[in-house]
């Protein structure tokens, strides 16, 4: 028996009306501070040591 496909029918996300100030403000905020803690958390990588070739 094959699972039937629940089609949705959105065109959009949220509430149709626009943002208010305070929204725009707080949102913009919220996006400036989460690029300044990936900045901090993930910006380099350690370089791998690099061993000698040693011969025995």
């Amino acid at each position: 028996m094959k699972t039937q496909k629940i089609h949705l029918d959105v065109d959009y996300i949220g509430g149709q009306g626009s943002l208010t100030d305070a929204e725009e403000k707080a949102l913009s905020e919220f996006f400036r501070q989460s690029k300044k803690t990936a900045n901090k958390a993930g910006g380099k990588r350690p370089k791998p040591i690099k061993r000698p070739n040693v011969t025995a």
